[in-house]
């Protein structure tokens, strides 16, 4: 699944940076070289985040 169509960045992308030890979405998207453009996935990044923080 997509999760930010701006920088094309797919779900397993954010759980990977999540269980590389970051916390938010900013920082997910700073580990995958980006950053958040118009935010309408940095809710559905922070579930996704969470979920995996969670499980560890």
């Amino acid at each position: 699944m997509v999760v930010c169509v701006c920088n094309a960045i797919r779900e397993s992308q954010v759980r990977e940076a999540a269980r590389n030890g970051c916390r938010t979405a900013c920082q997910a998207y700073q580990s995958l070289g980006c950053r958040a453009k118009c935010g309408q996935c940095v809710l559905v990044a922070r579930a996704i985040i969470d979920t995996e923080r969670a499980a560890a």
